[in-house]
């Protein structure tokens, strides 16, 4: 694995997130990917050599493996791992995608031509909405993974002994997990982090709408502010600077620009 690339990636991340977002990115790389890397795959190793059934029916313990095992949970969790992480590095290409169109635009302009972005990190227009999707893709993603380890490990727990009764097997054996205790304790772990980071996402969700709530509120105020003290000024005049305020990656000034020569007509 290239480390440099990772950190380069981890940096991105981290630079264009919320203060929410960093506490999320820590967790998910601290408590998550370093723990995946370093101990469950370990504990994991080992989950089929030791998985012991008091028969010898040829085939019988490979059945009985695959019945209770369908899918590991170490792989399960490196999907889960992969799949959250996606969403923020969609948010790094389109901040890159808007940095080449800036430095196009410079290019084909020169230095005096005016900007795109005043500053294409900042979360406006459509990074605004790809940031917002990628935090209900990444809460969805984890609630969807919780809710397949709980299909098929009722409570997130492996019992001691299994009872299988599959062909090939005669009758009813008893098969034994190996390490059941230290497993049950690391999918309980993954499981609490992976609930700490849908908890995060959903505060982070709220505090983007909510902040864009109060820009909004705070731009019909001023609008009807001036409105109030302007009544001859068109309400069309108004609305095109609200309007270039939700989706712009600037604020432009509250107070629109001086009414046009029909405007002053009218007026006279």
């Amino acid at each position: 694995m290239n480390w440099a690339i990772f950190e380069g990636l981890l940096s991105g991340v981290n630079k264009y997130s919320t203060a929410f977002g960093r506490i999320w990115l820590s967790l998910v790389f601290i408590f998550r990917v370093m723990v995946y890397l370093v101990t469950a795959e370990r504990v994991w190793s080992d989950d089929h050599k030791d998985f012991d059934c008091n028969t010898r029916q040829p085939g019988c313990s490979n059945v009985c493996f695959d019945e209770f095992f369908p899918v590991s949970h170490v792989r399960l969790w490196a999907l889960q791992l992969i799949l959250v992480t996606c969403p923020s590095l969609l948010v790094v290409m389109h901040v890159a995608y808007r940095e080449a169109r800036e430095k196009r635009q410079r290019e084909a302009t020169g230095e005096g031509g005016g900007h795109l972005y005043l500053d294409p990190g900042k979360k406006r227009g459509g990074l605004w909405w790809t940031y917002v999707c990628s935090l209900v893709f990444k809460a969805g993603i984890d609630a969807t993974f919780l809710y397949v380890f709980h299909s098929l490990y009722p409570k997130y727990t492996l019992p001691h002994v299994v009872k299988c009764h599959a062909v090939p097997c005669g009758n009813i054996v008893d098969c034994f997990i190996s390490k059941p205790s230290e497993k049950n304790i690391f999918t309980l772990f993954m499981v609490v982090t992976a609930a700490v980071c849908i908890l995060l996402n959903l505060v982070e969700l709220a505090y983007l709408v909510s902040k864009r709530c109060r820009e909004c509120l705070a731009a019909r105020r001023a609008q009807a502010a001036w409105t109030g003290h302007h009544p001859h000024c068109k309400q069309d005049d108004l609305l095109s600077g609200d309007l270039i305020f939700l989706g712009s990656d600037t604020h432009p000034p509250l107070v629109p620009a001086p009414p046009r020569d029909y405007v002053k007509k009218t007026i006279l």
